[in-house]
């Protein structure tokens, strides 16, 4: 499904890019990929060029993300790991709009075969059938060795009462830990805590437990259903557990809230 606004501009930038020989394809992914487009949706577009204009692109990402619409902000991606791409913002209707500019070659790794929206020639379509996607999915045993290292840490906080450090732990741990393994079990990819209320509707009051408000009591409560979820999600058999590392996270961080607790 394709909205107005979202037409209206997938039809501006065909135009503006076509026009221009250093541009060899535009592709989509992301919701119209998936043909699960709504009104809230942004655009992710892949705007493929020629691998002898790499320098010229790479530094007129801007200028050239102006040249498609009425462009409000826009920058570049370095905090995602990701120095191709351009999030930009559209107007007069506000419209997300996330542009990655890739080489042709660069599209035989993807995570997922996007929407072909145009192409000068047949080059695209061949290395996209040549090729396959693969989708990074989290290492159980990463997970594992991290998660009671983040306890400790979150427990620290806690008794500290820098409450505020620990709800944006808990939040990371929801988003890199237990949303991607809710969402795997339900056949979902791991993309974090996205649709969640949808895909992975039998852990959502679990989930809910897992956020807390600004106080000594919250904070512990949720951390502590972290550990509880975590341990009923996580397959065993597929890691080796960090027993002791188990042990003493959750044995300190029960030490801090009953200290806490009998001082109060």
């Amino acid at each position: 499904m394709k909205l107005p606004v979202h037409e209206q501009f997938i039809e501006m930038a065909i135009g503006y890019i076509s026009q221009d020989q250093r541009f060899t394809g535009l592709l989509a992914g992301g919701s119209m990929m998936h043909g699960t487009m709504d009104e809230y949706s942004d655009l992710d577009l892949i705007i493929v060029y020629d691998s002898e204009f790499r320098s010229e692109i790479m530094d007129r990402r801007l200028q050239i993300a102006e040249g498609m619409g009425n462009l409000l902000s826009a920058f570049t991606g370095e905090h995602v790991g990701e120095p191709r791409l351009i999030i930009c913002l559209y107007g007069p209707v506000p419209l997300h709009v996330d542009l990655k500019f890739v080489q042709r070659e660069e599209l035989r790794s993807r995570i997922e075969d996007p929407l072909i929206l145009w192409e000068r020639g047949f080059d695209i379509s061949t290395t996209l059938s040549e090729t396959t996607p693969s989708f990074p999915y989290p290492d159980p045993q990463w997970m594992e060795d991290r998660f009671w290292v983040w306890v400790h840490y979150g427990a620290a906080k806690l008794g500290r009462g820098e409450l505020f450090e620990l709800i944006d732990l808990l939040t990371f741990m929801r988003n890199a830990v237990l949303g991607p393994m809710a969402l795997i079990r339900n056949g979902h990819l791991p993309r974090g805590v996205r649709k969640i209320e949808t895909c992975a509707v039998e852990v959502l009051e679990e989930l809910k437990g897992t956020i807390p408000v600004h106080s000594f009591e919250s904070c512990y409560c949720a951390l502590k259903n972290t550990i509880l979820l975590y341990q009923r999600l996580r397959d065993v058999r597929k890691i080796v557990p960090k027993t002791e590392a188990e042990r003493v996270s959750v044995k300190y961080l029960d030490g801090i809230y009953a200290s806490q607790s009998l001082q109060g």
